[in-house]
């Protein structure tokens, strides 16, 4: 009652004030907390890894190397708790903290549940993370699958990792470099997606889907065709749009195709000699 007649009294253009000045707060806000990271080197800079210009046939070899790999480390998830996963993902991170130039740990780390995860889930948004509280959120319609390499990625940001290209290139990282099968698994799972999603123009194309095994195909389907019954087309188009323009604001260019990017920074990474020796790495073989 008492704010209603506070309201009352603020005249139109101190209500414009008051708007502008809880915006202008809240971006300052924003930036001192977390946006600052937008300005950092990016990550090639930052770990010391060379990028590389690969041609058409180092490509196929590297997406042949990652068929073969997934094939083989085919394993279900279904049993592996949150909790758990979690565990492994926080290890992983820890025991890569020197090659990823951070210090450990950094902040509070658990994770949360999405609260509206059926809305979020048919725009199209598996996780975020929030800066205001330096907390990461996990879509509670996440498969367990995809779980380990989600949680990897919003850890990222947390750690103060903007590019999504990045983000994806950490969760791909320290699942595949954990010692835990089945975050082995999820990693490869995840980059062979995007590597497959490039590669769909080629004329290999069809050749290297042959190469992919039937378990390995029925995961993708299956995470697929879990979203594609999640999906709202409205919303997740909405929601693509202002992640889009969110992005391009904050020195991403590229916007939401950045995530994309993680393709040059794997094949970056694979390539680098210098970086492989002066590391012990789990590669594809």
């Amino acid at each position: 009652m008492i704010a209603l007649l506070v309201l009352r009294k603020i005249s139109f253009r101190q209500a414009g004030k008051l708007t502008l000045n809880i915006l202008a707060t809240g971006y300052i806000a924003f930036y001192l907390l977390w946006g600052f990271n937008y300005y950092r080197q990016d990550l090639n800079a930052r770990l010391n890894i060379t990028a590389q210009q690969p041609d058409k046939q180092t490509f196929l070899e590297l997406t042949n190397k990652l068929i073969d790999q997934t094939n083989r480390n085919h394993c279900s998830l279904e049993n592996l708790s949150a909790e758990k996963a979690d565990s492994l993902v926080e290890f992983s991170y820890k025991q890569l903290a020197p090659v990823l130039k951070f210090e450990y740990p950094m902040g509070k780390r658990e994770d949360k549940s999405i609260t509206f995860s059926h809305f979020f889930a048919q725009s199209g948004i598996s996780g975020y993370f929030g800066p205001f509280f330096n907390e990461v959120h996990v879509n509670k319609k996440v498969l367990p699958i995809e779980y380990p390499v989600i949680l990897a990625h919003e850890k990222a940001h947390q750690l103060g990792v903007t590019s999504e290209a990045e983000a994806n290139f950490y969760a791909w990282f320290v699942c595949s470099q954990s010692d835990s099968k089945e975050l082995n698994y999820a990693a490869n799972l995840y980059i062979l997606r995007h590597f497959l999603r490039q590669a769909y123009p080629l004329k290999e194309y069809p050749e290297l889907a042959e190469k992919i095994s039937p378990q390995v195909k029925d995961d993708f389907n299956r995470i697929r065709q879990h979203w594609m019954e999640l999906r709202n087309e409205k919303l997740d188009q909405a929601a693509s749009t202002v992640n889009n323009a969110y992005l391009k604001t904050n020195k991403v260019e590229a916007g939401i195709q950045d995530y994309s990017g993680v393709v040059k920074l794997v094949l970056d990474f694979s390539l680098d000699s210098a970086f492989q020796q002066s590391h012990s790495f789990m590669l594809p073989e």
